[in-house]
C-alpha cells in the first residue's frame, strides 16, 4: 500500500464532496425544472462522476501497490 497516493487520493474525494455534492444531491420540490436546469444538473452530475471514477482508481492504485516497492 502507498500512504502518500492514499492520502493524495482521499484528498481529493474531500474536495470533490465540498464542490459538487450539493449540486447533484437530489432535491426535493414540486417545481418543474427547465430545459437549462436539467442540462445543468446532467452536466453537474457527469464531471462528478467522471472525477469519482479518477478518485476511486487512484484508491485502487494506492492499494495495489506491493508492500516496501
Amino acid at each position: 500500500m502507498d500512504p502518500n497516493r492514499l492520502k493524495d487520493a482521499y484528498q481529493q474525494l474531500e474536495a470533490l464532496d465540498d464542490r459538487l455534492t450539493h449540486k447533484v444531491r437530489p432535491r426535493a420540490g414540486t417545481i418543474s425544472p427547465t430545459a437549462d436546469q436539467i442540462d445543468a444538473r446532467l452536466r453537474d452530475l457527469a464531471a462528478y462522476t467522471i472525477e469519482l471514477k479518477e478518485i476511486l482508481r487512484e484508491f485502487m492504485l494506492a492499494f495495489a501497490k506491493k508492500p516496501g516497492s
